[in-house]
């Protein structure tokens, strides 16, 4: 059994990785929303990768602390329990005393439609309330030439993407100075498909904390307009070999023009030009199913090809066996409140 070791670090350390939820640059977004960032250095296995650990303290009493989309480390099934029980022992030196438990958002997991990963049953560690990041995905390879990516997309998704160009709907970059129309936009969309958003300052913060670091990801608005009318716009992070889509607006005008498709082939087109390997759509329903609340979602993001990719999600290791049931059923009843009663 390979030995693990955690050493500190600087959040400039984790920059440049491919994982923008492990960087820097997320550290410090969240270090201004409420959280404080911990970067690590994660050896195990004679690999050794950055770990960050956000950690948020309430009332200036008891804390939690969270591991978004790590430790990105590859560890062997039957290892994984000694693996995530021995780091959570070793991570308590670094966390606020009185750290109740820590969430890792695993990112372990299957590729393909039907590939579901099976649930751990592993001694101190938990399936969460509810997941943080989106365990389900779809990743695109960008690495083939434009017209074989397009040949891989589904016969609809390319008409579409036709169809907006004929129908005259034009795509262009934004900046930091776009965000007021775009968020505008995005409360549109928030209301439209009952889904919770962060304040303006929030989505500022998105830009300014990458300027101030050459090392960031990269970040880009697309925007799509027709005879003037903004219609959509995304924002996506360039982080190394990996492209993510991050946030998405619409405007319930003229959306027969298709403007979303129009500005996820552009946005392809522009990580690819960048030396992106992959595109992340950050974020599908489970399974095909029509029954399915976001079963729109499905359909457009697996549209534009690409391998479905199932994780683990969030998972739990306790500290206090009196605090954290309490937790979970506070947690279980957010969840109920978001995801049952605002969709009504």
């Amino acid at each position: 059994m390979s030995d693990i070791k955690v050493e500190s670090t600087s959040l400039f350390y984790l920059d440049g990785h491919s994982n923008f939820l492990q960087s820097g640059y997320w550290g410090k977004l969240k270090g201004e929303t409420g959280w404080n960032p911990i970067p690590l250095k994660l050896t195990y296995n004679g690999n050794t990768v950055p770990l960050l650990v956000l950690t948020r303290t309430f009332k200036g009493t008891l804390s939690i602390a969270y591991v978004p989309h790590g430790p990105q480390i590859d560890v062997a099934a039957e290892d994984r329990e000694y693996f995530l029980n021995k780091l959570s022992r070793d991570l308590l030196e670094y966390l606020p005393l009185a750290t109740f438990f820590i969430r890792y958002d695993l990112l372990w997991g299957e590729t393909g439609a039907d590939n579901f990963p099976g649930k751990l049953n592993f001694s101190g560690i938990h399936k969460a309330p509810m997941d943080i990041q989106p365990p389900d995905t779809v990743i695109i390879d960008l690495k083939p030439s434009e017209d074989e990516i397009l040949v891989a997309m589904h016969k609809k998704t390319r008409y579409n993407i036709k169809l907006a160009a004929r129908k005259g709907v034009e795509i262009s970059l934004g900046n930091a100075d776009d965000l007021t129309a775009w968020y505008d936009l995005y409360k549109t969309t928030s209301e439209r498909d009952k889904i919770a958003i962060h304040s303006l300052s929030y989505y500022q913060k998105v830009f300014t904390m990458a300027e101030k670091s050459a090392t960031a990801p990269d970040v880009k608005m697309f925007l799509a307009k027709h005879e003037g009318d903004l219609l959509a716009g995304i924002i996506v992070l360039i982080d190394g070999d990996r492209a993510t889509y991050l946030y998405g607006a619409s405007s319930n005008g003229k959306r027969n023009l298709m403007p979303a498709y129009a500005l996820q082939w552009e946005a392809m087109k522009t990580a690819k030009e960048a030396g992106c390997g992959t595109y992340d759509m950050f974020g599908i329903p489970p399974v095909n199913n029509p029954d399915h609340p976001m079963y729109g979602l499905y359909r457009f993001k697996t549209g534009f090809g690409g391998e479905i990719h199932h994780r683990l999600g969030a998972w739990d290791y306790k500290y206090s066996s009196l605090v954290y049931p309490v937790y979970r059923i506070l947690e279980a009843l957010r969840k109920f409140y978001y995801k049952t009663l605002k969709k009504r």
